[in-house]
């Protein structure tokens, strides 16, 4: 049983990595892999709404998806944006990143790669993941204007979808975890954290949402 102090918590968290940005066309639109199938609606979605003309679905697969999405997190994204009608000639697919870091710094090539001039990105990630995305984004790709988005979902209707909240728990504290540490270890830009924020984080680790943290001196590895 989850108390009404971990959901709060967990609410504090949630609110903080939303960025507040308004969705506005881009050159791109870059959805970041995940378990989430989510991710790859909302591109669809805004792809529809007209503020991008080419998305980029950029991942590979990880501890939680290689069961779930077998073909790679990109390719599973890249499906479910054709079956919403999104045309095929408008998605490329990233299938190699493992990390948020690499889920730029591959997209980046790879449109460098295709000639592509991309000054702007709309970048569209999971809900408590706008935060870390954004800030990754302007350390690893400065000089482009970074807009962050996600589905417009509350956490209990995200929680509701996912089936578990656990993981969701566990993943809102990875988050916040790495807004902590790396920006020292030069992997994204500095956020200010309120103190609020990381009393609710500290007392989410202390319940034991813990699985998603990575040790602060071994990090460098997972952006």
């Amino acid at each position: 049983m989850i108390s009404a102090q971990t959901w709060a918590d967990a609410q504090r968290l949630w609110d903080f990595q939303l960025m507040g940005h308004e969705p506005r066309p881009c050159s791109v639109g870059i959805g970041l892999g995940s378990h989430d199938l989510g991710v790859a609606e909302a591109t669809a979605d805004l792809y529809h709404q007209g503020m991008m003309p080419l998305i980029v679905f950029t991942g590979a697969t990880s501890r939680t998806t290689r069961d779930r999405m077998p073909r790679g997190e990109a390719e599973h994204y890249r499906e479910r944006a054709v079956e919403l009608g999104v045309p095929s000639l408008a998605i490329l697919v990233e299938p190699r990143a493992r990390n948020t870091g690499e889920n730029i710094t591959l997209s980046r090539a790879l449109l460098e790669e295709r000639g592509i001039d991309t000054p702007s990105v709309l970048l569209v990630s999971k809900p408590y993941e706008e935060r870390r995305a954004y800030a990754t984004a302007r350390k690893l790709w400065p000089g482009v204007d970074i807009t962050s988005a996600s589905a417009p979902e509350t956490l209990p209707a995200y929680v509701d979808r996912i089936q578990d909240a656990g993981l969701v728990l566990d993943m809102l504290v990875g988050s916040l975890q790495r807004l902590l540490i790396y920006p020292a270890q030069g992997f994204m830009i500095t956020q200010d954290v309120p103190d609020g924020v990381v009393r609710a984080y500290e007392r989410l680790v202390s319940s034991g949402f813990t699985s998603r943290l990575v040790p602060p001196t071994t990090g460098r590895s997972r952006p």
